[in-house]
């Protein structure tokens, strides 16, 4: 498919991530040579305009994602509140609104493990604050797959809980603080 992104980058957060996702975003080069696909829990009930606030914020291009939407090079994604994010085998995006998994939808592991068995080694994934466990088993699919894995540092996030069962469920991950994440995506993606 013409334009479609080679490379994938997932960040999954919870409670207390949209601070740290807000400041990743911020620092990103005004190029990016990869899609960017953001899951964080949220209601559907409440509407919270995520997107549109950063689009204008920031003066980019977010999306909500919506089904079938084209894995695009150098977009930037965000999974909608009240659907399980999957990515399909024609690197397109799918909803689903099946069960919730660690009771949320969307959930990370879903986006993660969709992602790990399209994608493999072009696949890095991020896993921030939050509050249950969510992620900790996409990450080790994206690990088996070949991808790469990260976990903001314990100490740095809001609540511990996620990046906590990311570390015990990861064979790979590189455990990053705050300031190192932000610094990694402002350098495409390079560790200085």
């Amino acid at each position: 498919m013409k334009g479609s992104a080679e490379n994938i980058v997932l960040i999954g957060g919870s409670a207390g991530s949209l601070l740290l996702i807000t400041e990743i975003l911020e620092n990103l080069p005004k190029k990016i040579d990869y899609a960017l696909c953001i899951v964080i829990h949220r209601s559907p009930v409440f509407s919270t305009g995520i997107e549109n606030n950063l689009s204008k914020k920031l003066n980019r291009t977010i999306i909500a994602v919506t089904d079938k939407t084209p894995i695009k090079e150098g977009t930037i994604y965000f999974a909608p509140p009240g659907y399980h994010l999957l990515i399909e085998p024609d690197r397109s995006f799918a909803l689903d609104s099946s069960e919730e998994v660690n009771y949320s939808r969307p959930s990370i592991d879903v986006l993660f493990e969709t992602c790990a068995q399209v994608y493999g080694k072009n696949c890095s994934a991020f896993l921030l604050s939050g509050a249950n466990t969510d992620g900790a088993h996409g990450l080790k699919t994206i690990e088996e797959f070949g991808g790469s894995t990260f976990i903001q540092n314990p100490e740095d996030a809001l609540i511990d809980t996620m990046p906590k069962s990311g570390i015990l469920e990861s064979n790979t991950s590189t455990i990053l603080k705050n300031q190192e994440i932000i610094r990694y995506f402002s350098h495409n993606l390079q560790l200085p």
